[in-house]
């Protein structure tokens, strides 16, 4: 997508117009300036894979979706792997690789996530993306924003705000989509046989992403979200972040044509372009601030600048505070917060994958009964309760065989209650009461090892399993 850039203007245009930025304090709207360059560049293809959220709910895996978080059933499917309330402790490991991930990234290369792939950010780019096609330039935005209604103004801010409402609509419906059927969602919102919870979810999401994304805009960066004023902790000298060469830039000045420029004038110009492009209309010759969301933008801002007065590029650009400041940086595998960091993320990771690969669509628990602890029976024989829970992993019902592994040599040993195959029901856990009688006089200990074993084959022939151990109680000898 196209943007303006200064290359199109005069240094006088350029000096003209900073007149209209001012820096972030929180009293006004911020109409950032939209000009191309690469790292504008970067922040399209980063918003594109957002395009996931949308589409990911319409792929298929069979006769269902292929990604499904269905709450009421208490099932959550990705892809082949059903994980089920159970399975929900790996969350808690996947959540804390995410964490560490994020404050890696962000000791290493400063609020990444922020400046490009964040949703208040994407959002908020496409909505003032969309302000910017319909309303104009930031000075004709600020100028219509203090003009009186009337039918120019009324019917340009209804496009947007159709376009605005549109695109809130869409997400709302996307995320709903991951929780239910995405096909049968849209015909039941637009007959009107959606849930309330449903209704309810779209109503939050349009006004929540129309306020946050289209009215809020930078102000959710720069004064709600926490995550602003913990990234202090998490930046040092070391971390590579947009940063202003003052060596270079330093004292500014700006250039008038005709007019030679005094032996300690740096090379910043004082042309506020990097203010003007700002998303949160902050100021990065003073250094590091918790409005920064480091996308890169006043880069491509000062680069061209840089160009155009035949100035080496690279005045703002993606650098170390050390690095500025001309120390020697120190390895990046000499940094023990890296080592910390990773050594997290590798025992985060490995819980999830260990999880994953050490899940069975067939898992089986025994319950010993308690009370009582066994029951002599009239014809001499001891016998012990058992409630077996099978757990259907599986997206269908399927038919279990249930025995008991005869390796402990038990004499005489009869099961009952599984003469004939339990049908386990998907997605959940179904209990069987079992009852194990052996002869009093092939009993050796009070208490002996017992396997109880499950058996069943889906309709392609594939044979699943599960094994359980248990004791069989006695009397003493």
């Amino acid at each position: 997508m196209s943007e303006k850039s200064t290359q199109e203007q005069s240094l006088e245009d350029l000096y003209a117009e900073a007149q209209e930025h001012t820096i972030n304090v929180g009293d006004v709207k911020i109409h950032a300036k939209r000009m191309g360059g690469k790292f504008r560049n970067l922040k399209w293809a980063s918003n594109f894979l957002w395009l996931i959220f949308f589409i990911g709910p319409y792929l298929r895996l069979g006769d269902r979706q292929a990604v499904l978080f269905d709450i009421p059933a208490r099932q959550f499917h990705i892809f082949g792997i059903t994980l089920l309330p159970q399975d929900l402790w790996m969350l808690s490991f996947l959540l804390l690789f995410f964490a560490i991930l994020l404050a890696v990234v962000t000791a290493l290369a400063g609020r990444v996530w922020c400046g490009y792939f964040c949703f208040q950010t994407v959002w908020t780019d496409v909505f003032t993306w969309i302000e910017d096609k319909l309303e104009g330039t930031p000075a004709k935005r600020r100028k219509l924003e203090k003009s009186p209604w009337n039918a120019a103004k009324i019917i340009v801010r209804a496009k947007k705000y159709t376009l605005w409402f549109l695109i809130a609509l869409l997400t709302g419906i996307s995320f709903t989509a991951w929780f239910t059927d995405a096909y049968q969602l849209w015909v039941d919102i637009f007959t009107l046989n959606a849930s309330s919870t449903v209704y309810t979810t779209l109503l939050l999401f349009v006004v929540g992403t129309v306020f946050l994304a289209g009215f809020l805009r930078e102000q959710t960066c720069f004064w709600l979200c926490p995550y602003a004023r913990i990234q202090a902790v998490m930046i040092d000298d070391t971390s590579i972040v947009p940063s202003y060469d003052v060596s270079r830039g330093e004292t500014r000045g700006r250039l008038v044509k005709g007019k030679p420029t005094s032996d300690d004038q740096g090379d910043c110009v004082d042309c506020n372009q990097c203010v003007a492009v700002c998303p949160t209309g902050v100021d990065i010759r003073g250094g590091q601030q918790e409005g920064c969301i480091m996308c890169g933008l006043c880069i491509d801002a000062c680069d061209s600048v840089m160009e155009k007065i035949n100035k080496p590029i690279g005045l703002i650009k993606y650098a170390s505070w050390d690095g500025i400041m001309g120390k020697k940086e120190k390895p990046l595998l000499k940094r023990p917060r890296v080592w910390v960091y990773t050594t997290i993320l590798v025992i985060a990771l490995s819980g999830v994958i260990t999880g994953l690969t050490s899940m069975e669509p067939l898992e089986l628990k025994v319950l010993h009964a308690r009370q009582p602890l066994f029951v002599v029976q009239s014809d001499g024989t001891i016998q012990n309760r058992y409630t077996l829970k099978v757990l259907n992993k599986m997206n269908k019902d399927i038919n279990v065989s249930i025995s008991v592994d005869k390796a402990n040599d038990f004499q005489g040993l009869i099961i009952k209650g599984a003469e004939k195959e339990v049908t386990a029901t998907h997605g959940t856990v179904t209990a069987v009461t079992i009852f194990v009688k052996v002869p009093r006089k092939n009993l050796t200990e009070k208490s002996q090892d017992i396997i109880f074993h499950i058996e069943g084959t889906d309709a392609l022939g594939t044979v699943y399993q599960s094994d359980r151990n248990s004791v069989f109680i006695g009397p003493k000898r």
